[in-house]
């Protein structure tokens, strides 16, 4: 009996897991993920292709790529150079673009946001002002809600206007 019991709890967990990856929102969690990888390489690309060298123009030309520290001593032209020599390295320079990258990106993201919300407040106060006008009044009497153009109350028959 209790092999069925633990079947039987399985069956449950199986179900219960299927019931939760149909769900709409882990498909649409699925999609956002999916874009958002698409989003990141193309600010990867602005970052390394068009506002790194921008940056690099202004400061000097210097090559964020080409800042590092070698942490064997020796100087070296290039990252590469280190690299083939087999140092190790503290690669800031790719660092920084990581970091320009991420304000990039979530200065991206405050933009849609402030977009969306805009559209939200715009589209709420639509809906606010088209609001019905009331279909029910209080008979003055009784209390009771009547229709609005109700000449007597249903509930206690009085006049009401």
């Amino acid at each position: 009996m209790a092999k069925n019991k633990t079947v039987e709890k399985g069956t449950g967990f199986l179900k219960e897991f299927k019931d939760f990856i149909s769900k709409g929102n882990v498909i649409d969690l699925a999609v956002g993920v999916i874009i958002g990888g698409a989003f990141s390489g193309i600010v990867t690309s602005l970052v390394t292709n068009i506002v790194t060298p921008l940056i690099s123009i202004l400061t000097g030309r210097i090559a964020f790529a080409d800042l590092f520290i070698a942490l064997d001593g020796k100087e070296y032209a290039t990252l590469e150079a280190a690299t083939e020599a087999g140092a190790s390295t503290v690669n800031y320079g790719l660092f920084i673009e990581g970091v320009i990258n991420f304000l990039i990106t979530a200065f991206v993201i405050f933009l849609m946001v402030r977009f969306i919300n805009k559209i939200r407040n715009k589209n709420k106060a639509e809906e606010e002002v088209v609001e019905a006008a009331p279909t029910t009044k209080v008979c003055p009497f009784c209390k009771s809600e009547i229709a609005i153009d109700a000449t007597r109350c249903a509930h206690c028959t009085s006049e009401v206007e």
